[in-house]
């Protein structure tokens, strides 16, 4: 793995997101290679059209409400790229990412994290110099 650094999202990148406020079970879904989890209160997010979930405490802390129903992720990521392919634990499920894609965290330490491929990266985010 290489160094991690810290990142910012570009601006002019709001998705769109809504949250699960419904008295309901869990419910589970496949994306990234495995079985992901989503619980009442979290959010489902569309990220220029790449839909998932978002634990409801993560969402909270990194995103910011820009308009009725759109979020900009205001919160400062921490990330290096994988020098080998591998599997990563999320809040909602593991992901399977390749060598070159991204290991993200939303913590410094490392956790709250997950992968993004090269390319989405590379056009989501920037140094935080």
């Amino acid at each position: 793995m290489g160094e991690r650094k810290r990142y910012r999202r570009l601006p002019g990148q709001p998705v769109v997101a809504v949250q699960l406020k419904l008295e309901s079970d869990d419910f589970e879904y496949r994306k990234w290679g495995e079985e992901q989890h989503c619980k009442a209160n979290d959010w489902v997010v569309d990220n220029s059209g790449e839909v998932y979930t978002v634990d409801a405490e993560s969402f909270a802390r990194t995103y910011t409400a820009e308009g009725r129903g759109t979020y900009v992720k205001t919160g400062k990521v921490w990330a290096e790229r994988a020098s080998l392919a591998g599997r990563v634990a999320t809040k909602e499920g593991d992901t399977n990412y390749e060598a070159g894609d991204w290991l993200v965290s939303n913590d410094e330490d490392g956790s709250d994290a997950y992968a993004v491929s090269a390319k989405k990266f590379e056009g989501m985010y920037e140094l935080d110099e």
